[in-house]
């Protein structure tokens, strides 16, 4: 119960996301990037589509050079840089269920291709890279939410083709991160880092596909 505390002051300070831009409390920017092109950067132009309002990434990424770390992903290049944040859209893993590694990730606080951090959600959730929280700071990606006790992590994020409601609550002056599925009340994955404490966000997959769309952003711009 503290880390739904702990939050608490975060989610009533960025007024959810049902505000419009024009009645965002004195100091917050509201984001929502359209499925454009315009508003996303992907690491890999032609493994994705932006149509219907959907963001859709169409093909698994290749392993990059350097750090291990997610394959592929889009970035929010729409609006400034952020530093406490709340992020919400609906997300959707198309890879097949026999596939038992499927996931997407969130990423946030992305300062450059290997300094960032992500929220991996998957179907697994019995090995270190899977269904949890990492930072990526110039190596290889390191497990930092509160959940994983070495075997198993918070219970699996998403295990069928359907759209899950996701939101991410991040604070920046204390590095609390929680990730909640579906609406629910407390958060499925929880941490606290002080790495990185601003940057833009986005989505992907670490070795898989998926789509993401109805995206907004509410928070405070990195200083």
């Amino acid at each position: 119960m503290r880390r739904r505390t702990l939050l608490t002051g975060l989610v009533v300070g960025l007024c959810a996301t049902a505000i419009p831009a024009a009645s965002a409390a004195p100091g917050l920017v509201v984001v929502r990037p359209a499925a454009t092109d315009r508003h996303w950067a992907p690491l890999t132009p032609e493994k994705w589509e932006f149509t219907a309002g959907q963001v859709v990434m169409t093909d698994r990424g290749v392993p990059p050079e350097g750090p291990r770390r997610p394959f592929e992903y889009a970035i929010v290049r729409k609006g400034p840089e952020f530093g406490s944040l709340s992020l919400t859209g609906e997300v959707r893993i198309d890879e097949p269920v026999t596939r038992n590694d499927r996931d997407v990730v969130l990423i946030f606080n992305y300062r450059s291709p290997t300094r960032f951090y992500y929220a991996h959600l998957s179907q697994d959730n019995t090995i270190y890279p899977h269904n949890g929280i990492f930072v990526v700071d110039n190596a290889d990606r390191v497990r930092i939410d509160d959940q994983w006790d070495g075997t198993t992590g918070a219970p699996p994020a998403i295990d069928d083709t359907d759209w899950h409601d996701v939101r991410l609550d991040y604070r920046a002056a204390t590095g609390e991160i929680a990730v909640h599925v579906d609406g629910a009340d407390e958060p499925l994955m929880t941490a606290t880092d002080t790495t990185f404490s601003g940057g833009r966000v986005g989505f992907g997959s670490f070795d898989n596909y998926g789509r993401v769309r109805d995206v907004t952003i509410i928070g405070t711009p990195a200083s």
